[in-house]
């Protein structure tokens, strides 16, 4: 969850510190009091796009800063981690940071790496799931629905799914290389000869594995050679030579000997002492050995530096070692041998492409099948939802069609189908909000309430699926109000009960609903506007849900009103 929000020279806010607790946060005030640029400040962390007007007047930058906890060792933010190499905290604490200059440059950190504004997105979008009106329109989007029904449907189809992608990705890999090959002959031909002059030139060289690095190995000692005999020889000499070491220690050894024939406890001593005597002995002999053996050769030397520079050049063309040239000359022969046989090849991949586009034909009609099973169930809870917010009459309803044609077909096996990265389905939802009327696109029969309750509903359903940890919603309470108005507050709640949920407000009964009350006022200092942000206790909390009824004339009904709010909240609540 969004556990502290920093915010520094932020369009009127000067410099504002929120910490946040889970459940359900509101956020209430005047209108223009600040509420909604604390949102886009959040939306500015989740990778949202920046502008110089962002920064304070008659200030530098902008900084934001925003302090998660994440207590799922499974997240999936765990996952970016580890794609981009960014280091993050054991106790699952995450900080996003963006500067902005009065300039509209941005500074990005995730952790206090620095990221690019693209990867901030990633972050901010697997934290933090933002819904305002216009980001209302955007969910009803048709283009999402079979990424929403998916996502709904994850538990059941996510291994076809996986099995699909293989198979597409593969036919598609394959597809690529079988139109290179059959469209472009002359560039085929131009680049066989380029292969063959590549191949010959390898073979040439007569690599064998690890030259490179065993030359290496040779030429250091070769180079070092006055160094490594001046010190093997002193070596020696120590132990044999004139320094008589070994003499020294026979001579120990001697006397060692003969106390210990006197001396029970001394035994143990001339053992050990005994052994490493004779282990140095050995070792005066191994090096005399090398020292004989050892023999300086120039030519040799000549010949390796020739045969390094030799490989130098080849490793500028086809590979940073011998071991790597070696493998890319085994792939362009593989290469040579399709290219030289073109029309088998082309056959052979025809054939190939057939039997995969078969597979995968397959595998997408087994995930079109879940689908479908999948948009019932998503319709049955689509529809419960719909009915807590007095949407009951409403018809819900998931179109799946077939891009090209029906997949049960036998004739249009592999043909008509149109496979893409997903299957062959095109998802849509549909939704008739009268009686009477057909099912039409969300966005063509819902007006502003509707869209919200219908948001409010597909967030219930998605919101445990999504994985975010913080879920914002930005008066998407707009033209509703009485019982609609309850219910709203109540499915806000129960999505609270899986996220942490932050909500702009201007209805009461929402407000009645918060475990976190926040009331955001804008005040002047000096000529100057601040927002200050006051965390409300209970009674005052009745006083803001009395004036978002009233206006700014409290009345004894209001309060009272605002009493009876609270405690039918708390009832529901304790349900």
């Amino acid at each position: 969850m969004l556990t502290e929000l920093s915010i520094q020279n932020f369009t009127i806010i000067n410099q504002l510190t929120i910490s946040f607790n889970d459940g359900l946060t509101v956020l209430t005030g005047e209108t223009g009091a600040g509420k909604s640029i604390i949102i886009d400040a959040i939306g500015l962390l989740a990778g949202g796009r920046g502008s110089v007007e962002y920064v304070r007047h008659g200030e530098n930058k902008a900084v934001l800063e925003g302090l998660f906890t994440i207590e799922d060792p499974k997240h999936a933010i765990y996952k970016l981690f580890a794609e981009y190499g960014i280091e993050y905290d054991s106790e699952g604490m995450i900080v996003l940071h963006r500067t902005i200059s009065a300039k509209g440059k941005s500074i990005c950190r995730v952790n206090g790496s620095l990221v690019t504004l693209a990867i901030l997105r990633e972050f901010g979008q697997t934290l933090i799931d933002i819904h305002s009106q216009h980001e209302t329109q955007s969910l009803l989007d048709s283009s999402r629905h079979l990424a929403l029904l998916d996502l709904f449907n994850q538990e059941h189809n996510a291994d076809i799914y996986n099995d699909y992608q293989k198979v597409y990705q593969k036919l598609k890999k394959t597809k690529s290389v079988f139109d290179s090959l059959k469209h472009n002959e002359q560039e085929s031909i131009q680049r066989l000869d380029l292969l063959r002059f590549q191949l010959n030139e390898i073979n040439q060289a007569n690599l064998t594995v690890n030259e490179d690095l065993e030359l290496r190995k040779e030429r250091e000692k070769l180079v070092n050679f006055e160094q490594i005999y001046t010190n093997v020889e002193e070596t020696y000499n120590a132990l044999r030579g004139e320094h008589k070491g070994l003499d020294w220690l026979s001579l120990g050894l001697s006397a060692l000997e003969t106390a210990s024939s006197h001396e029970e406890e001394l035994k143990k001593v001339t053992e050990n002492y005994s052994n490493n005597y004779y282990m140095f002995e050995e070792i005066s002999i191994e090096l005399r050995n090398y020292l004989d053996q050892l023999a300086y050769e120039p030519e040799r030397l000549a010949m390796i530096e020739s045969r390094l520079n030799e490989i130098h050049l080849l490793i500028r063309k086809y590979g940073s070692t011998v071991n790597e040239i070696i493998e890319y000359a085994a792939e362009i022969e593989d290469e040579i041998e399709q290219l030289e046989n073109r029309d088998q090849s082309l056959q052979e991949m025809t054939e190939e492409i057939t039997e995969l586009a078969e597979d995968a034909l397959i595998e997408a009609k087994q995930l079109h099948d879940l689908r479908v099973n999948g948009a019932k169930r998503l319709i049955k809870v689509i529809k419960t939802e719909l009915k807590d917010l007095y949407m009951e009459k409403a018809q819900f309803e998931t179109e799946i069609q077939i891009r090209g044609g029906k997949p049960d077909d036998p004739e249009l096996l592999g043909k008509p189908v149109q496979l893409g990265e997903t299957g062959f389905d095109q998802v849509r939802f549909l939704l008739s909000t009268n009686p009477g009327e057909p099912v039409k696109p969300l966005d063509r029969v819902a007006s502003g309430g509707e869209l919200s309750r219908i948001m409010l509903a597909f967030k219930k359903v998605f919101a445990k699926h999504q994985g975010v940890t913080s879920v914002i919603f930005d008066e998407v309470d707009t033209g509703v109000s009485g019982r609609v108005a309850q219910a709203i507050a109540e499915k806000i709640h129960t999505i609270s009960l899986d996220s942490q949920v932050l909500c702009i407000t201007h209805l009461p009964q929402v407000a009645a609903m918060a475990d976190n009350h926040l009331l955001i006022e804008k005040r002047t200092r000096n000529k100057e506007t601040y927002t200050t942000v006051i965390q409300l206790e209970e009674s005052n909390r009745i006083e803001e849900l009395a004036r978002m009824t009233t206006g700014t004339t409290l009345t004894d009904a209001s309060l009272s009103h605002a009493k009876e709010l609270i405690t039918s909240a708390k009832d529901f609540k304790s349900n």
